[in-house]
C-alpha cells in the first residue's frame, strides 16, 4: 500500500515551484482491539491497560534491535480511514472549533498521526505496547524511541487544553462513549 500527497504551495506568495509529491510506504500495521473510532480514548494514556501490537514487514524487523531497552516509543502513522481534510475542527473536550494544528484530529492535511506508547515486549519482529489510541489496521510509517533527555520539556503550555486539566483533574470526555 502506497500513500502519497501532492504539496500544492504555488498559491502562496514566494512559494512558486515548491510543489512536489511525497510518497511513503508503511513499515507495518497496528493490530488493536479498537475496531471503531468511538471506542478509542482521546489519548492512550487514559486507558493504559489496553494492549496492541505493531506487526512489521519482514525487511524492517531488524530495525527493532535495542528498542526493548526503552520504556516508550513514538509511533508515526497514517490516518487511513480519514476521508476529509479541514483546517478547523471541534475537539472532543469542547464545542468551540480550533485550528487543525491546535488539535489532534485525523482530518488534517496529510493525515499523519503520532502516539507515544509504552513498550511491553518485542517478540519475533512484533512490538507489543499499551497506552493504545490506534484503530486496528492503522498503517505505521515509522517508530522512534521516546527519549526523556530529548522529548521532555520544561515550562510547557498546552493552550486551550490547560483549562480542562487544571489541578491534575482528568475530564470525563477523555474516554469516548
Amino acid at each position: 500500500m502506497r500513500y502519497s500527497h501532492l504539496l500544492e504551495m504555488n498559491n502562496c506568495p514566494g512559494e512558486k515551484g515548491w510543489m512536489r509529491k511525497i510518497e511513503v510506504l508503511p513499515i507495518g500495521v497496528v493490530h488493536s482491539p479498537y475496531k471503531e473510532a468511538k471506542e478509542i480514548p482521546i489519548q492512550g494514556r487514559f486507558k493504559d491497560e489496553v494492549e496492541a501490537w505493531v506487526e512489521l514487514g519482514a525487511k524492517y524487523r531488524a530495525g527493532l534491535k535495542d528498542l526493548d531497552g526503552f520504556s516508550h516509543a513514538i509511533l508515526i502513522y497514517y490516518f487511513h480511514l480519514s476521508n476529509r481534510e479541514t483546517l478547523l475542527g471541534q475537539p472532543y473536550l469542547e464545542k468551540e472549533k480550533h485550528g487543525i494544528f491546535a488539535i489532534r484530529s485525523p482530518h488534517r492535511p496529510n493525515h499523519l498521526g503520532l502516539s507515544v506508547v509504552r513498550i511491553k515486549r518485542i517478540v519475533n519482529g512484533t512490538l507489543h505496547f499499551t497506552e493504545v489510541d490506534l484503530l486496528d489496521g492503522t498503517p505505521v510509517l515509522d517508530i522512534k524511541p521516546y527519549v526523556k533527555y530529548f522529548d521532555n520539556r520544561d515550562n510547557v503550555k498546552s493552550g486551550w487544553l490547560d483549562k480542562h486539566f487544571m489541578d491534575g483533574r482528568i475530564p470525563d470526555k477523555t474516554i469516548l462513549r
